[in-house]
């Protein structure tokens, strides 16, 4: 059960991920994440960074669409801006936003990647689509909510026993 948890790939950031690497492995779509994942949580708009990496993402030829569990006006202020889909009240780790994803994005879960924070959630969830799964470090942890909070009492859990069993390293993975 723990394995699931364990993504594919570690970076601290977006910026970190290999996209040139993805498109190699045939990648063409991302699902990602918004809060601590793309923005902080208390962050309601783009940074110019992330609108930068943003059309990077795009010149390479990949389709974006955010996945959140929040609510619909946080993440429609956030993607509209930016001509993004979204789907919110995901409900992650559901596989139900994941796979409506995949249709929004017209791809197979062979060609999508998933990108969050979250091992409980955005991983969880990506890992029971048969994605492939990159896992950032939280942009602003000390903002999270009371949900996420629970959430990362569950994964120190888990990787105290997925640390026990030898399935995880302390150094991030990727580039």
């Amino acid at each position: 059960m723990f394995e699931r948890l364990v993504p594919h790939m570690r970076v601290k950031s977006i910026y970190d991920i290999d996209l040139d690497l993805l498109a190699r492995k045939g990648v063409k779509g991302i699902i990602t994440d918004l809060d601590n994942t793309l923005v902080g949580s208390k962050i309601p708009l783009a940074t110019p960074e992330l609108i930068a990496w943003l059309d990077q993402v795009r010149e390479l030829g990949f389709q974006v669409v955010v996945v959140s569990n929040n609510h619909e006006t946080r993440v429609s202020r956030f993607a509209l801006p930016l001509s993004i889909p979204f789907i919110h009240a995901a409900r992650k780790p559901s596989t139900r936003a994941f796979r409506k994803a995949l249709v929004v994005l017209g791809l197979e879960a062979e060609q999508t990647v998933v990108i969050g924070d979250q091992m409980m959630t955005d991983v969880l969830g990506g890992k029971r689509m048969g994605l492939y799964t990159i896992l950032v470090s939280p942009i602003a942890p000390l903002d999270e909510g009371f949900g996420t909070r629970i959430n990362r009492v569950l994964e120190r859990i888990a990787l105290t026993r997925l640390r026990r069993k030898g399935l995880w390293q302390e150094e991030e993975t990727g580039k």
